[in-house]
């Protein structure tokens, strides 16, 4: 009889941070049944961030991508299957079915789905020049067409879209954004962080175009032009689209799971399923530290989770309420960002705008709710400590850079 019959198995559906993170997680919790991670991409596991980023202009190598290397996953017993695609699950049986039509029997199952593209449909889609980042391959077939001299057009002014102008400006490119909303990262920070990165980016010569949407494409099998809702129109040579993704939960949903923003997970990443987990960006997670639960695209979260997971199914349940935190780089500029921007009662400014060196915390009863720092990533720690903590803090402190910020909460409590 094969051996593994009588191993209790953990079968993990995606192949990228979260799926990857589970897995070694389960081995570092003491499991030691049988670890399957399946991927539906050709690669092994890779990081994802620098990929609009470090990877697109050039200064990372791709081997140095791989999240672990095949000797890493060989010592530690983990069987990563690539270019497979998990298409069904029958939570009765408890198995899965593949793309090869071939099927896996689980004991517990780990989605880690990830998300896909938002698209904008025809007739963008259909032409070559007209770029989505989300994969390896999809930067792969971008980078050539970053040459010093053509004329890019960035549609959307999020994270993705901001990190693909920077890199596209370091390239030579003539770089132009449009943003149908009122500003940028407006989704994420406020008004005058928008404005501070509109400036930075038009400072290093990118045109923003802010309220601005694409009313007509022009070309035959590629983007030679654009009219925009302005009415002015752009001469293009290369379209980059960034215009947010879409949770994968359809597998989740044909299995009867619980759908909403997302496959929806408890604190300690069980679905409604206790069989099945749920991680990464295709997860509505519970967050002790929220209150509440939130779909966060996110690397530090989809680590999070997944060692959650990973502990409930070895039997050592710890909900999960990590502080969530994120981070974007942009040209010579690292913005980093912890809790979640919403209600808030002050707005405490440390450091200057002028010199690319500050953090503005937002407090809410005298309590740091949230904190965005630029090219401050020493005290970064700091701040996502006392937000953890919900140590109150002295305002006038905080701002006095001559003051630590331990000593701003320890001023508050004196």
């Amino acid at each position: 009889m094969d051996e593994t019959q009588n191993r209790p198995t953990t079968v993990i559906v995606g192949g990228g941070q979260a799926g990857i993170e589970a897995a070694f997680a389960l081995r570092q919790n003491g499991y030691e049944g049988r670890v399957l991670v399946f991927g539906d991409e050709d690669e092994l596991p890779y990081r994802r961030p620098p990929l609009s980023k470090a990877y697109l202009d050039g200064s990372m190598a791709r081997e140095s991508l791989t999240i672990r290397k095949p000797a890493m996953l060989e010592k530690a017993n983990i069987e990563c299957k690539t270019g497979l695609r998990v298409t069904a699950i029958d939570r009765q049986a408890r198995q899965v079915t593949l793309s090869d039509e071939a099927s896996v029997g689980y004991d517990d199952l780990i989605l880690a789905t990830g998300a896909r593209v938002r698209r904008l449909g025809e007739p963008a889609d259909a032409a070559a020049n007209v770029h989505y980042i989300r994969t390896l391959a999809d930067i792969d077939r971008l980078k050539p067409s970053f040459e010093a001299g053509k004329r890019l057009l960035v549609v959307g002014g999020g994270f993705i879209g901001l990190e693909a102008a920077a890199s596209a400006i370091k390239a030579g490119l003539d770089v132009t954004v449009v943003e149908m909303g009122d500003r940028l990262l407006q989704r994420v920070v406020d008004a005058p962080m928008s404005a501070y990165f509109e400036q930075a980016h038009s400072r290093r010569g990118v045109q923003v175009l802010t309220g601005t949407g694409i009313d007509e494409w022009q070309g035959a099998g590629q983007v030679q032009s654009v009219t925009l809702t302005n009415g002015k129109c752009l001469q293009v040579d290369v379209v980059v689209v960034g215009i947010g993704v879409i949770p994968e939960t359809e597998l989740a949903d044909a299995a009867g799971l619980t759908v909403d923003n997302g496959i929806v997970a408890d604190a300690y990443s069980r679905t409604n399923d206790p069989h099945i987990y749920a991680v990464g960006d295709c997860a509505n997670h519970a967050n002790r530290f929220l209150g509440h639960a939130a779909r966060l695209e996110s690397v530090p979260a989809a680590q999070e989770q997944a060692r959650t997971a990973a502990r409930s199914i070895c039997g050592q349940d710890e909900p999960h309420e990590a502080v969530p935190w994120f981070w974007s780089d942009q040209f010579d500029l690292k913005l980093q960002m912890a809790g979640l921007l919403g209600a808030h009662d002050q707005t405490v400014l440390r450091g200057t705008r002028d010199e690319d060196s500050f953090v503005v915390f937002y407090l809410q009863a005298g309590i740091i709710a949230a904190a965005h720092a630029v090219n401050r990533p020493r005290e970064f720690a700091q701040i996502r400590k006392l937000i953890a903590a919900r140590t109150p803090v002295d305002g006038d402190k905080l701002a006095d850079e001559a003051c630590a910020i331990a000593d701003a909460a320890q001023a508050a409590a004196a």
